[in-house]
């Protein structure tokens, strides 16, 4: 292929991804899942304008690094060493049961994996991609409803953000089991080693940063520096510990996250992410889903993965808020507003493609989930809102 024709691949991409991003905000859908249905159309499952190319996997690998590390810089990381005991059972039960859920659906389908075997590492990822909670449609829901400040929003909120964080160190396991020559002893010890680095040397990369944040705030040097602080870390989890480049830059992002000028990082940041890597990104995962296996099977697969998925976040939060004192009703508000899924999914399924743990077939699952449940949860929420406030006015 001739250089100049990415020229054309890249114009295609951004006047389409933000053409159906705007179209699915008008909907009350999320931007990406526009962006998403861009790359299904424009590749090759109906036009076939464009293929994914080498250099647009490069561009997305890029895209999926700065996107963590804006999820890392948004976190907050007083809130997340404030949240109690509860906040954090509730997180550990939205990972455990989707991933055993996950494990078993797959198992159903595709017969029974010993373990070790390449059928049970897969099985496994697909529970991985249940475990993610996107709670930004949940937040604007609650926001919505006046809810956000209650005890029940703040847990949700709480528990969404340690959930990302355990669902990120769960991939990093299962990549690091999954190599052929891996041991895994040596998995734990290097993800170990990892996190004990990343704390300690975080602790003074971010004296190093408050020093320059304090002496030029407002200056692009900052982002700049930021953005290169991302890359070398992300690179220094992979080349080093064998770890999962976006769990790098997720890291990078907490590092940074408690910075004063936290927010002008971001927002600079969030200009090329917004502009140009995030809608690659998002565009190439429909570049990438192919329906040329589909049959009946995978499609009660996709079906049975949407429903155990929603499912298994009800059930697991929702037990454990019970067990913790919440009422019926607040425990299923709960189990509700953790199970959307949104960026974080997508980003955990394009690195099970990476390594080889699923094929593109299987992002139709999740693309359906994406959507169903963005449509789903806000209803839902409303719904259950409305009933407590009709039998509070009965009383």
């Amino acid at each position: 292929m001739e250089s100049y024709e990415v020229l054309k691949d890249l114009a295609i991409i951004l006047l389409f991804a933000k053409f159906f991003g705007i179209v699915a905000r008008k909907c009350k859908a999320p931007q990406v899942v526009g962006q998403i249905l861009a790359g299904l159309i424009v590749g090759p499952c109906l036009l076939n304008w464009i293929g994914h190319t080498e250099f647009i996997t490069l561009l997305a690998e890029i895209g999926v690094i700065i996107l963590m590390f804006e999820v890392g810089l948004e976190s907050d990381l007083k809130e997340l060493i404030k949240t109690g005991p509860i906040a954090f059972l509730i997180a550990c039960a939205g990972v455990f049961v989707p991933l055993v859920f996950g494990a078993l659906l797959y198992m159903a389908f595709y017969g029974i994996a010993p373990w070790g075997s390449e059928n049970f590492y897969r099985a496994v990822f697909i529970g991985t991609i249940m475990t993610a909670t996107s709670v930004s449609i949940t937040v604007a829901s609650l926001q919505e409803l006046g809810k956000i400040k209650t005890k029940v929003g703040t847990t949700i909120v709480s528990a969404a953000i340690i959930d990302d964080v355990i669902g990120i160190i769960v991939l990093t396991f299962v990549i690091g089991f999954k190599s052929p020559d891996s041991n895994p002893g040596m998995v734990v010890l290097k993800t170990v080693a990892f996190f004990v680095v990343a704390i300690v040397g975080g602790f003074v990369v971010y004296k190093i940063f408050a020093g320059l944040d304090k002496r030029y705030p407002h200056t692009r040097r900052i982002p700049i520096v930021s953005l290169a602080f991302c890359f070398a870390l992300s690179y220094i989890a992979e080349k080093y510990f064998g770890i999962a480049d976006i769990t790098g830059a997720y890291i990078a992002g907490v590092v940074l996250c408690s910075l004063s000028d936290n927010e002008y990082i971001e927002r600079k940041i969030d200009v090329s992410s917004y502009m140009f890597f995030g809608p690659i990104f998002f565009t190439s995962i429909g570049l990438k889903t192919s329906f040329d296996a589909m049959n009946g099977k995978l499609f009660a697969f996709c079906i049975c993965f949407v429903i155990v998925a929603l499912g298994a976040k009800i059930i697991g939060c929702g037990l454990i808020s019970k067990l913790c004192r919440y009422n019926v009703s607040d425990s299923l508000k709960i189990g509700v507003g953790m199970m959307t899924r949104g960026e974080v999914a997508l980003i955990v399924a394009q690195k099970g493609l990476a390594a080889g743990l699923l094929t593109a077939d299987y992002f139709t699952a999740v693309i359906l989930l994406i959507l169903v449940s963005s449509i789903a949860t806000p209803i839902l929420l409303k719904l259950l809102y409305s009933k407590e406030n009709t039998k509070e006015a009965a009383a």
